[in-house]
This record gives C-alpha cells, structure tokens and sequence, in this order.
C-alpha cells in the first residue's frame, strides 16, 4: 500500500521545515465533506440569532489566542512580527461588522409593497450547503474571514482548504469556532494537494466554492467546478497589477509615503499592492528622490526581530522570480535606484530580495505588465492625464487603482478624478489612499490588505 502524501511548510528566513500535514485520500476526502453535509442539515436549523451569538462567542475565543498569532504567523510565511498585529485587527473588525449585519442581510425579504390583492410574496434567503473555502498564505486571517465566517452564519458548513504555507491558521481558525459552539463537522480544515483540491472542487456534494490566489489557480479551480457534477456558484478573487497615478497637485510627502507602504508592505505580496506609479512629468524630478530615499530606510532582515519592516518573500522559487523579472527590465533598458548593497539580507539562494525603485521603464517590459508580488516597483513618467489613465488600463489585471491628487481644494482636480472613475478599468478606485492606507507611514502601517 502506498504511504500517504504529506507536506512540509518550510519557513521563509530559515528555510527549515516547520510543520508536516498528511493529505487525505480520495475516498477520506468525500467523507469529510459527506460529513459536514450532514452536519449542514442540521446546523441550519439552529436560528439565525443563536447562530449571530455563537458567532459573537467566536470572536472571544478567538482574542484568547490572538497574542500567539504574530510569531505563529511570521514563521509561516515571512511577515515581520511587528506587522501582523494589523491582520489580527482587521480579522476581529471584520468578524465584528459582519455579524452586525447579519440578521438584516440574512433575513426574509417583504415585497409587500408590490404585491396584487390577494397574493403575499417574499424572498427567503436560505444557506447553500457545503461551501469549500480555499484560502490564501499571504493575509490568511484576513482574507478567510470574509468566506468562512459569513458562510458558517448563515447556515452554511465549510470546508476550509489554508495553503499549504500557513497550514495552522486555518487550524486555529476552526479551533476557535468549535470552541465557540460551532459542530465539529460544520467546519473542518483539510490539507489537500493541487489534486485533491481540484478533486474537492469538482465533488457533488460541495455547493459553492470560494476561492483567493492566483490566476492560474483559480482558472484551475473553476474549470474543476464546471467540469463537475450540477452546478455550483464560484467566487474567484485573485491577482493584480494595480496602478497609481500622482497628479502634478498631489501631496508628495503624504503621497509619497503612502505609495512607499502600499509597494513595500509584506515585501509587495498583496493582491492589492501598488505595483506600477505614473507620475505627472511637472512633479516627477521631486517624486522620485522622495521616494528613493524612504524606500533605503527600510530594514530587511529576520522577520521574527521587533525592528525588522521587511521580511523574506515567501519562498526561494518567488525569491528569484522576482529577481529575474527586475534583470530582464534592466536588460531592456530600465534603471535601479535602490543599491543592493545596503540590503546584505538578500544573498543568492535565499529568499530576502532587496526593495528596488526602477525608472525609465515601459509597458514592453513585464515588470510593468505581470504581477511581481515582491518588494519591486516601476515608476514611469507621463504628460497628461490622458497618457496615464491610458496606460493604467493597459493591463490584463483590473483589481484596485489610486489617483493622487488635491481634489478637496480643487474643482478640476475633483473633475478629474471622476473621469478615473468613470473610464478605469478596474474594481475599486481610491483616492489618495490604496487599499489599506491609513494616512500613516512605512513605519506604522497597520497593512489591512487582502
């Protein structure tokens, strides 16, 4: 008989193994989701306000654990410790306004208002079922929340799929639940290979799929749903190459260190982050040295050290993607300010790659077109508004955008920013602020960045 497979979660700063999780079988895998559809019919039952206050209990049970989380985290996957008390914050504060939410979210809607003499009509909002969540290693907290909770609320059982590089949040995550109330079968962690997860997506017996990474993963992930039994809902969030603009009235020391945070926090591994900033030629000769400099106060090294603000990318393999795709852009004719020497952290066969500010580069070049998902990012001169709304919506990606400039003191500026608006190809657009800005520095961000 075949051994089991497993996996190993290596640590990013060390590259020593740090836990071994063992993969299911088939056979075991369709168990464990038989199990918790059993479990679903019975835990919707259970009434919506029991269901909001086990909910309520979780969020204490989970802030029991919340002081073993940082360093637990920071092992996993690299982040410093200082930074990852943000994530927990914004966990709890998400946690906390769904459940506010729910019973209006959750419950019967009336349409008494339009309905004929006679007729009584409404709109019953019942759970689907078996709901796998595939979560990812980059804000695993933050970022699971939005699924499983909501999911678990509303009647619904999960099975919860964390990457394979921070396995024992989701542990922590389930833990948490039970210990609040929630069955055991109504959320269950289950470690899976790209197989199994593709297996478990594709099962007739999960209703929904909600599914944050890549895009080649989540292409993966929603062919296996269609190509499986019925029909199922699919919920894909994944990568980006997402754009700012700085307008010639911007703010540049405020925009500045902004746009720092938003290129550099968890070493450039968002969905959201600032990877490609057009800046108006008027402001560009005052944009660039501020940024340069900000950027080499950085200080790379051991993640698990308090005054550590940069930390290694997630693997060796991302390591030198990244270090690849910034040789290429040189090649090509793009120039680096940032020395690497004044990061000696990032030696080959590691993964701590050097923060790099490059200039002088173009949309020929794939650091300014594929997402990098590291400490880089390309700065590019433009003439006008219209050059660069036009050159942010060259891209394959379209998740967030930000445009920088004074629109409170200024009605053109406002006029302006609306145009974005209006004609950006791209989920949400920001402005002087991206996805987790909170007006504070590199230094004190708080990094709520799915």
């Amino acid at each position: 008989m075949a051994s089991p497979q497993t996996q190993t979660t290596i640590s990013p700063h060390t590259q020593k193994p740090l836990v071994t999780r063992t993969y299911p079988s088939q056979s075991e895998l369709t168990a464990t989701i038989q199990r918790s559809k059993a479990a679903q019919k019975e835990w919707r039952k259970l009434p919506l306000k029991d269901r909001i206050a086990v909910g309520y209990k979780f969020i204490d049970e989970f802030k029991k654990m919340a002081d073993e989380v940082p360093l637990e985290l920071t092992l996993q996957m690299g982040r410093p410790v200082s930074q990852v008390a943000g994530e927990v914050r914004g966990f709890l504060d998400r946690a906390t306004y769904m459940l506010s939410i729910a019973e209006s979210s959750l419950s019967d809607v009336s349409l008494k208002d339009t309905d004929k003499p006679g007729f009584r009509r409404y709109i019953k909002r019942t759970p689907l079922g078996v709901v796998l969540v595939i979560a990812p290693w980059n804000y695993p907290y933050l970022v699971s929340i939005n699924s499983v909770l909501p999911a678990i609320i509303a009647g619904n059982a999960v099975t919860l799929k964390p990457s394979p590089q921070t396995p024992l949040t989701a542990e922590r995550f389930a833990l948490a639940l039970t210990q609040a109330g929630v069955p055991a079968d109504v959320i269950q962690v289950v470690h899976l290979s790209p197989e199994l997860t593709s297996f478990a997506a594709s099962h007739p017996q999960v209703d929904f799929v909600s599914f944050t990474g890549s895009v080649p993963g989540g292409r993966s992930v929603e062919q296996a749903a269609v190509a499986g039994e019925g029909f199922k809902g699919v919920g894909l969030e994944l990568g980006g190459k997402d754009p700012a603009y700085v307008r010639p009235d911007a703010d540049l020391d405020y925009t500045v260190a902004e746009l720092v945070d938003g290129a550099f926090f968890n070493s450039g591994q968002s969905c959201c982050a600032v990877e490609r900033i057009y800046v108006h030629e008027s402001v560009y000769d005052a944009f660039v040295p501020k940024y340069v400099e900000l950027v080499k106060k950085y200080r790379l090294g051991d993640p698990t050290l308090p005054d550590t603000n940069l930390g290694p990318v997630v693997s060796i393999a991302s390591a030198q993607r990244i270090q690849k795709q910034v040789q290429d852009a040189l090649k090509a004719g793009a120039k680096a300010l940032i020395p690497e020497d004044l990061f000696p952290a990032a030696q080959s066969g590691t993964a701590f790659v050097a923060p790099q500010v490059l200039v002088d580069v173009n949309h020929t070049m794939e650091v300014m077109m594929e997402e990098t998902f590291g400490p880089v990012v390309g700065i590019q001169k433009v003439s006008s508004d219209e050059e660069a709304l036009k050159l942010m919506n060259d891209s394959p990606y379209g998740l967030t955008a930000s445009v920088w400039t004074n629109a409170k003191e200024n009605p053109e500026s406002e006029r302006a920013f609306e145009k974005f608006v209006d004609e950006l190809e791209t989920g949400t657009v920001f402005l002087n602020r991206y996805i987790c800005s909170i007006g504070a520095s590199s230094e004190t961000s708080e990094g709520l960045i799915e």
